[in-house]
């Protein structure tokens, strides 16, 4: 039942580049009833220390994704959740390993969802970060907070594990409202970008900035995949309304 409702979370982590922590992390999964192992450009895989340190979860091994990026790596999930230990300038909404094991459940109703690791030594970058809707972090003792990759792992699997447990199943949304999947989201937001360029409204200075308050804007509003649809058409038809403008201007030179 727990596996059940945890089959469609993807453990996805972000170029490993110890195998060791690529087994303890797939350890890790197993006791907690976690399957989908996905793999970014991870520098040594399959290894054989990867393999000891699985420890008798090689079947997780042995199904994990090996994926060269990110899209990916995210294509069909609608949600995405990332790991960060730092303190970030940049503002993302977060919650704690235990607030998000909760919500991942609830989200999982609605399709699959990613939970991102970082690299061993800097973790995930901020253009990384920009594609999770909700930063995770892991509460420690002030003095000391250095978990390690397979450590990290460990902590959001038996936060999900109990989670599973006493989350009682949370109902679909009918299929017209379920959010759309990342891709979907990631083409509109490049749509958007390209559109503001060409107004004038995004200036170089700011165009980072801006689009990352955007994207928090739609990711708050979970739009459908047929909402989505209907944006672009928006952006479309500006587009076709700025070509004509300047097809009468250079006919008036």
């Amino acid at each position: 039942m727990i596996g059940t409702s945890l089959q469609g979370l993807r453990i996805v982590l972000v170029e490993p580049s110890h195998p060791g922590n690529i087994g303890a992390a797939a350890r890790a999964m197993k006791v907690m009833g976690l399957r989908h192992l996905v793999l970014i450009n991870p520098r040594f895989f399959p290894d054989p220390e990867a393999t000891a340190l699985a420890s008798g979860a090689e079947d997780i091994l042995d199904t994990a994704r090996v994926c060269a990026d990110l899209d990916t790596a995210l294509q069909g999930c609608h949600k995405v959740y990332g790991t960060s230990a730092r303190d970030r300038r940049i503002q993302w909404p977060s919650s704690n390993a235990r607030e998000a094991a909760g919500e991942i459940l609830a989200d999982l109703g609605n399709g699959d969802c990613a939970l991102l690791f970082g690299r061993e030594r800097t973790g995930l970058t901020n253009a990384e970060l920009d594609r999770c809707q909700v930063l995770v972090h892991i509460p420690t003792a002030e003095e000391y907070h250095s978990l390690n990759l397979g450590q990290a792992v460990q902590v959001l699997a038996y936060e999900l594990h109990i989670a599973a447990r006493t989350t009682p199943p949370q109902p679909a949304a009918p299929p017209e409202e379920q959010p759309a999947p990342v891709e979907d989201m990631e083409g509109f937001y490049g749509h958007l970008q390209h559109v503001l360029r060409r107004s004038g409204f995004l200036q170089d200075l700011r165009a980072t900035r801006m689009m990352r308050r955007l994207r928090r804007l739609f990711d708050r509003a979970r739009p459908s995949r047929n909402e989505v649809n209907i944006l672009r058409g928006i952006l479309t038809e500006i587009e076709r309304w700025a070509a004509k403008v300047d097809r009468k201007d250079q006919d008036s030179l």
